[in-house]
Protein backbone atom coordinates (compact mmCIF):
# COMPACT_ATOMS: atom_id res chain seq x y z
CA UNK A 1 0.00 0.00 0.00
CA UNK A 2 1.19 3.55 -1.03
CA UNK A 3 2.18 6.00 1.93
CA UNK A 4 3.11 9.52 1.86
CA UNK A 5 4.70 9.57 5.01
CA UNK A 6 7.45 8.01 6.79
CA UNK A 7 6.92 8.01 10.49
CA UNK A 8 3.65 6.40 10.37
CA UNK A 9 2.67 2.94 8.14
CA UNK A 10 -1.45 1.67 7.41
CA UNK A 11 -2.18 -1.64 7.65
CA UNK A 12 -5.42 -3.12 6.81
CA UNK A 13 -7.16 -3.66 10.20
CA UNK A 14 -7.95 -7.45 10.90
CA UNK A 15 -9.67 -9.96 13.11
CA UNK A 16 -6.11 -10.17 14.59
CA UNK A 17 -5.81 -6.60 15.84
CA UNK A 18 -8.86 -7.28 18.40
CA UNK A 19 -6.97 -7.11 21.85
CA UNK A 20 -4.94 -4.26 20.75
CA UNK A 21 -7.42 -2.50 19.69
CA UNK A 22 -9.93 -3.05 22.20
CA UNK A 23 -7.45 -2.55 24.91
CA UNK A 24 -6.48 0.71 22.94
CA UNK A 25 -9.80 2.20 22.83
CA UNK A 26 -10.55 1.57 26.27
CA UNK A 27 -7.51 3.24 27.02
CA UNK A 28 -8.87 6.43 25.15
CA UNK A 29 -12.13 6.56 26.67
CA UNK A 30 -11.60 10.26 27.75
CA UNK A 31 -10.19 11.42 24.72
CA UNK A 32 -12.97 10.03 22.18
CA UNK A 33 -15.55 11.39 24.80
CA UNK A 34 -18.81 11.92 23.62
CA UNK A 35 -17.34 12.06 20.08
CA UNK A 36 -17.43 8.54 18.55
CA UNK A 37 -17.88 4.96 20.29
CA UNK A 38 -15.31 1.93 19.11
CA UNK A 39 -15.06 -1.16 19.97
CA UNK A 40 -14.01 -1.85 22.69
CA UNK A 41 -14.86 -5.39 23.68
CA UNK A 42 -14.40 -8.53 21.78
CA UNK A 43 -17.98 -9.42 21.17
CA UNK A 44 -18.83 -5.68 19.85
CA UNK A 45 -15.04 -5.79 17.62
CA UNK A 46 -15.95 -8.77 15.75
CA UNK A 47 -19.67 -7.00 15.10
CA UNK A 48 -17.95 -3.80 14.10
CA UNK A 49 -15.57 -5.52 11.24
CA UNK A 50 -18.48 -7.47 9.50
CA UNK A 51 -18.50 -3.74 8.12
CA UNK A 52 -15.29 -4.63 6.30
CA UNK A 53 -16.73 -7.90 4.83
CA UNK A 54 -18.23 -6.84 1.36
CA UNK A 55 -15.43 -4.43 0.53
CA UNK A 56 -17.60 -1.15 0.38
CA UNK A 57 -15.75 -0.12 3.74
CA UNK A 58 -11.80 -0.18 4.38
CA UNK A 59 -9.76 -0.14 8.09
CA UNK A 60 -6.68 0.78 8.97
CA UNK A 61 -4.25 0.85 12.08
CA UNK A 62 -1.89 3.40 11.57
CA UNK A 63 1.29 2.38 12.99
CA UNK A 64 4.89 3.69 13.93
CA UNK A 65 7.11 1.19 12.24
CA UNK A 66 10.05 1.64 14.96
CA UNK A 67 7.89 0.16 17.33
CA UNK A 68 4.86 -1.31 15.32
CA UNK A 69 2.65 0.36 17.73
CA UNK A 70 -0.93 1.31 16.97
CA UNK A 71 -1.26 5.09 17.22
CA UNK A 72 -4.92 4.99 15.53
CA UNK A 73 -7.30 4.05 13.24
CA UNK A 74 -8.91 5.38 9.79
CA UNK A 75 -11.81 3.95 8.04
CA UNK A 76 -13.14 4.78 4.40
CA UNK A 77 -16.85 4.11 4.58
CA UNK A 78 -19.65 3.32 2.14
CA UNK A 79 -17.49 3.41 -1.24
CA UNK A 80 -20.13 4.42 -3.58
CA UNK A 81 -19.02 4.01 -7.70
CA UNK A 82 -21.07 4.68 -10.60
CA UNK A 83 -21.26 9.09 -10.93
CA UNK A 84 -20.15 9.79 -7.37
CA UNK A 85 -16.85 7.69 -6.71
CA UNK A 86 -16.50 8.85 -2.92
CA UNK A 87 -16.88 7.47 0.80
CA UNK A 88 -16.93 9.06 4.41
CA UNK A 89 -13.99 8.76 6.89
CA UNK A 90 -14.15 7.53 10.50
CA UNK A 91 -11.03 7.94 12.33
CA UNK A 92 -9.21 8.16 15.77
CA UNK A 93 -6.21 8.64 17.53
CA UNK A 94 -5.44 6.22 20.39
CA UNK A 95 -4.69 8.03 24.05
CA UNK A 96 -0.60 6.70 24.58
CA UNK A 97 0.53 7.99 20.72
CA UNK A 98 -2.05 11.36 20.73
CA UNK A 99 -0.95 14.57 20.29
CA UNK A 100 2.67 13.56 17.94
CA UNK A 101 0.58 14.10 14.56
CA UNK A 102 0.47 10.39 13.79
CA UNK A 103 -3.45 11.03 13.04
CA UNK A 104 -2.52 13.31 10.85
CA UNK A 105 0.28 11.18 8.96
CA UNK A 106 -2.01 8.50 8.60
CA UNK A 107 -5.16 9.90 7.41
CA UNK A 108 -2.93 11.88 4.85
CA UNK A 109 -1.54 8.74 4.02
CA UNK A 110 -5.17 7.18 3.73
CA UNK A 111 -6.08 10.39 1.54
CA UNK A 112 -3.31 9.54 -1.35
CA UNK A 113 -4.37 5.72 -1.08
CA UNK A 114 -8.11 6.69 -1.95
CA UNK A 115 -7.32 9.25 -4.27
CA UNK A 116 -4.51 7.10 -6.29
CA UNK A 117 -5.05 3.51 -5.31
CA UNK A 118 -8.62 3.44 -5.44
CA UNK A 119 -9.85 5.88 -7.46
CA UNK A 120 -12.21 7.72 -5.29
CA UNK A 121 -12.79 11.36 -5.86
CA UNK A 122 -14.46 12.45 -3.28
CA UNK A 123 -14.12 12.02 0.69
CA UNK A 124 -16.52 13.46 3.56
CA UNK A 125 -15.61 13.88 6.82
CA UNK A 126 -18.34 13.97 9.49
CA UNK A 127 -17.89 16.00 12.68
CA UNK A 128 -19.42 16.79 15.87
CA UNK A 129 -19.56 20.69 16.14
CA UNK A 130 -18.01 21.28 19.29
CA UNK A 131 -14.85 18.49 18.51
CA UNK A 132 -12.63 21.19 17.57
CA UNK A 133 -9.35 18.67 17.67
CA UNK A 134 -10.83 16.62 14.93
CA UNK A 135 -12.20 20.05 12.84
CA UNK A 136 -8.92 21.45 13.12
CA UNK A 137 -7.10 17.90 12.05
CA UNK A 138 -9.30 18.14 8.45
CA UNK A 139 -8.69 21.88 7.72
CA UNK A 140 -4.84 21.24 8.07
CA UNK A 141 -5.14 18.58 5.49
CA UNK A 142 -7.46 20.56 3.13
CA UNK A 143 -10.99 19.67 3.67
CA UNK A 144 -13.71 22.58 3.30
CA UNK A 145 -16.49 22.88 5.13
CA UNK A 146 -19.70 22.41 3.85
CA UNK A 147 -22.49 22.62 5.96
CA UNK A 148 -24.41 21.77 9.10
CA UNK A 149 -26.39 17.99 8.48
CA UNK A 150 -28.66 17.66 11.57
CA UNK A 151 -29.12 14.81 14.16
CA UNK A 152 -26.79 12.74 11.43
CA UNK A 153 -25.52 10.14 13.72
CA UNK A 154 -26.93 8.05 16.77
CA UNK A 155 -23.89 8.43 19.28
CA UNK A 156 -23.88 8.27 23.00
CA UNK A 157 -27.46 7.64 23.34
CA UNK A 158 -28.70 10.55 20.82
CA UNK A 159 -28.87 11.46 17.09
CA UNK A 160 -26.06 14.10 16.86
CA UNK A 161 -25.49 17.25 14.55
CA UNK A 162 -22.56 16.96 12.24
CA UNK A 163 -20.62 19.32 10.09
CA UNK A 164 -19.34 18.29 6.95
CA UNK A 165 -16.23 18.53 5.46
CA UNK A 166 -15.11 17.82 2.25
CA UNK A 167 -11.71 16.98 -0.01
CA UNK A 168 -11.87 16.13 -3.54
CA UNK A 169 -9.04 14.34 -5.13
CA UNK A 170 -6.03 16.73 -6.61
CA UNK A 171 -5.79 16.80 -10.61
CA UNK A 172 -5.06 15.48 -12.17
CA UNK A 173 -6.59 12.64 -11.13
CA UNK A 174 -7.24 9.24 -13.35
CA UNK A 175 -10.96 8.25 -12.67
CA UNK A 176 -12.04 4.49 -11.66
CA UNK A 177 -13.18 2.74 -14.52
CA UNK A 178 -17.18 2.39 -12.89
CA UNK A 179 -17.30 6.30 -13.60
CA UNK A 180 -19.61 6.59 -16.49
CA UNK A 181 -17.78 8.42 -19.72
CA UNK A 182 -21.17 10.84 -20.75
Amino acid sequence: MSTVSTRVELSPLTLADQDEFCSLVRASTALHGPWMQLPATAQEFEGWMRRFSDGTSLGFMIRVPETGAAAGMVNINSIIRGRYQGASLGYAAFAPSAGRGYLTEGLAAVLHHAFTDLRLHRLEANIQPGNKPSSALVQRLGFRYEGLSRDFLYIDGAWRDHERWAITAPSPWTPDPSLPEI
